[in-house]
């Protein structure tokens, strides 16, 4: 069961602006890159389901974070049908985000109060996603589906919408500032803020760090 309530998890989405965005079939690896990311100040993360048997890797990962890491939020994301969603719920997921819209997730999130992240591309999607009744709502893939003017243009009519981009965001000054600047509420990053140079030398103090920082430029642009 979810230790936390799907309104927590929004206004941590809020209030942090970044969701670290990973998988690795490696326990050891996967308990680091969440530990770097928790010290560098960022206490929401979201496991992706992508590798076989990762159901039972979130499971362990999810108990050991409780245990270990106060206050972490983990989510899954990359889940595309209403019985994975249901899969991960009972392993208490905190979140469930899809790179699509499928409103049987909607169903079965709702009925256990849980944050569902579907993920759009157009107009029309975000629309019926919040009709739905999704909080957040994934634009994915974030630049291919036309970046930051993407986000720009559906806050114009939809200023009450929470767009969260992913695919195409960098840990950069620059790129954030677009993102932001656009009206984004939150931004998922993966293996452009864990990287693999930094996961192949272990270097996990350096990833704490690029966290931090990148924590620090969020709200930075977001003052400006």
């Amino acid at each position: 069961m979810a230790k936390f309530s799907r309104i927590e998890v929004i206004i941590r989405m809020q209030e942090t602006g970044i969701i670290p965005v990973f998988y690795q079939k490696d326990p050891e690896i996967c308990r680091n890159v969440i530990t770097a990311c928790y010290k560098g100040g960022i206490n929401i993360f979201e496991f992706t389901n992508r590798g076989d048997f990762a159901h039972e890797l979130f499971s362990d990962l999810n108990k050991w974070a409780i245990k270990e890491l106060p206050g972490m939020m983990l989510g899954v994301g990359s889940v595309v049908d209403a019985g994975t969603a249901s899969l991960y719920i009972q392993l208490g997921a905190n979140f469930i985000v899809s790179p699509l819209l499928n409103p049987e997730m909607s169903k079965v999130c709702n009925r256990r109060k849980i944050l569902w992240i579907p993920g759009c591309g157009s107009m029309s999607e975000v629309n019926y996603a919040e009709e739905l009744g999704a909080e957040f709502i994934k634009i994915f893939p974030g630049m291919s589906v036309g970046g930051p003017d993407f986000i720009k243009a559906v806050k114009g009519p939809c200023p009450w919408s929470n767009l969260m981009p992913t695919g195409g965001v960098a840990p950069t000054f620059e790129n954030l500032k677009e993102w932001f600047d656009a009206g984004a509420s939150c931004v998922g990053i993966g293996s452009n803020l864990i990287t693999k140079e930094l996961i192949q030398k272990k270097d996990w103090d350096g990833m704490a760090a690029k966290v931090a920082e990148t924590l620090k430029i969020v709200k930075s642009v977001r003052k400006s």
